[in-house]
């Protein structure tokens, strides 16, 4: 698919249309109308552009130590993250799923109640809440009592050791760039006229759409097309490859197409749109698949293909970092840039756009920016989700990459159609698959498909930080019933697979002494 990289950066100017007490309240946390910028305190130890969840973590933490910072923010404090991204989906993904319960309460042993009817905006209203509370923590006045100055404008580098914040000079002694990343737009003929959607426009609809196209396979392509599926929208989802989530294992991927089958997504794989056409208050969608041309109508078009690094406007070159418009800002093992006075963090320079690797990455460049650490992003073990029901998590390597470093392997797998608790919970779909080096019990990488996905992964990341091996694993009490007693039974299963013939011969011979 061909990919519009000339979009404009940025976002619009006003931060989301403030007509209830939620959207007022969530404008004065992350961006107060009547802020003034503080006067400059520079050089500063460490300046960050960007305030999503790189630059807030690394901001508050260098401001712990008692260095002096500037934060330098061109649109809303707490990023995509909080505005546009896991913070609404999540709320939004948790209405709709109580809405499939209901429907599916027989399966339950309840009756469903009767006349289910979709409340949209009620459930919007809940999202708009819940980001405003969730918005106080990292609101302009607190981080300003925390120390940190913080800048609104657009930020642009003048030299090596200079920022410019709409005609304020700013110097740094160290500087970390955390502008996170923007919708990847896809370049189909009469899209930009017929209108769209996007992760960053989604969530301020008011109105349940009668019908949606997704176009996009990718997480949040699966995670919203469920999603308003479930709100009762007839759902189109158009994927230009064989399988949902590309990067994950096939089985994996295969369950999440299943799921949302199973939802009423309507499911177009191995398909593109190659043009879109307005027609009165819908549009039209022309798409191919192996030859066979088909056209369909929809209220609404959400783009959901990925997100690419937001460089633009930084004036990078006048500090000498080196970036491009795909992989973004070029950074070593320790996140420095071509300057070394200067560090990137977070979507800007990772291929893993997540909020935890972007703390993660934040954490990293303020001990090695400040504190002359030589901690490396490659030493990090990044564990990631897809809030799909059931939902698809993922840490370590996979085994086709394995085979492709000549490392051998074993997987041992848990169905969760066999985990008591998953049986009682009605929740059978998935499994737990954990990967060893052979011969040995030291876990390369897992995944997870189960409704709890999510929370599970992470006590195997745990195991792989901590140098734990599934023989240890085996040797833990979990509780029981547990979804996560899953992983326990693959580790029973690692523990089995080590009883050889002689030693099944060995141990009948002793226990029959």
């Amino acid at each position: 698919m061909r990919v519009d990289t000339s979009m404009p950066q940025g976002h619009p100017a006003t931060p989301h249309p403030a007509e209830g007490e939620h959207d007022r309240e969530l404008c004065d946390n992350v961006r107060p109308a009547a802020w003034q910028n503080p006067r400059p305190r520079d050089p500063y130890h460490l300046l960050v552009i960007g305030a999503g969840p790189a630059g807030l973590v690394a901001a508050r933490g260098a401001a712990a130590l008692g260095a002096k910072v500037a934060l330098i923010e061109h649109h809303l404090l707490g990023g995509d993250c909080l505005n546009y991204g896991c913070v609404p989906s999540k709320t939004l993904i948790r209405s709709s799923r109580l809405y499939a319960e209901m429907r599916n309460a027989i399966n339950f042993g309840v009756r469903p109640p009767v006349g289910i009817e979709v409340d949209f905006p009620l459930a919007m209203e809940r999202v708009r809440r819940i980001r405003a509370r969730i918005s106080r923590v990292d609101s302009a006045e607190r981080l300003a009592a925390q120390g940190i100055d913080v800048f609104f404008g657009t930020a642009r580098f003048t030299s090596g050791d200079s920022v410019d914040v709409d005609g304020t000079r700013l110097r740094f002694k160290k500087a970390m760039v955390a502008a996170g990343s923007r919708s990847m737009l896809p370049s189909i003929p009469g899209l930009a006229a017929a209108g769209y959607l996007t992760n960053e426009s989604v969530f301020d609809l008011t109105e349940l759409p009668e019908s949606l196209l997704v176009i996009g396979g990718g997480p949040v392509g699966c995670e919203l097309a469920q999603a308003f599926a479930r709100f009762g929208t007839r759902t189109v989802i158009v994927h230009d490859t064989p399988l949902f989530l590309p990067k994950e294992e096939r089985d994996a991927a295969q369950m999440v197409s299943e799921a949302l089958a199973r939802d009423g997504v309507e499911i177009h794989l191995n398909t593109k749109v190659i043009k879109v056409r307005a027609d009165g208050n819908r549009k039209c969608v022309d798409m191919l698949n192996d030859g066979s041309a088909a056209t369909t109508g929809v209220a609404q078009i959400l783009t959901g293909i990925g997100r690419v690094p937001a460089v633009g406007g930084l004036n990078l070159e006048a500090a000498g970092i080196a970036y491009d418009d795909t992989h973004g800002i070029r950074v070593d093992d320790f996140l420095r840039t071509t300057n070394p006075r200067i560090y990137a963090a977070g979507d800007v320079c990772l291929a893993h756009q997540f909020t935890d690797t972007a703390d993660a990455s934040a954490r990293i460049v303020v001990q090695n920016a400040l504190w002359l650490g030589r901690k490396r992003i490659s030493a990090l073990t990044i564990p990631w989700c897809t809030y799909t029901d059931p939902e698809v998590a993922h840490v370590g390597i996979y085994v086709r990459q394995a085979r492709e470093r000549g490392i051998p392997v074993k997987t041992f797998t848990v169905p969760m159609h066999d985990v008591d608790r998953a049986i009682a919970d009605g929740e059978e779909h998935g499994f737990v698959k954990i990967h060893v080096r052979e011969g040995t019990d030291r876990i390369l990488g897992a995944t997870v498909v189960a409704r709890h996905a999510g929370e599970m992964i992470n006590g195997i990341s745990l195991a792989m930080v901590a140098g734990i091996g599934l023989r240890t694993v085996a040797r833990v009490i979990h509780t029981y019933p547990t979804q996560a007693n899953a992983i326990k039974m693959a580790a029973d299963a690692y523990t089995r697979s080590r009883l050889t013939p002689w030693l099944r011969w060995l141990l009948r011979r002793w226990v029959s002494r």
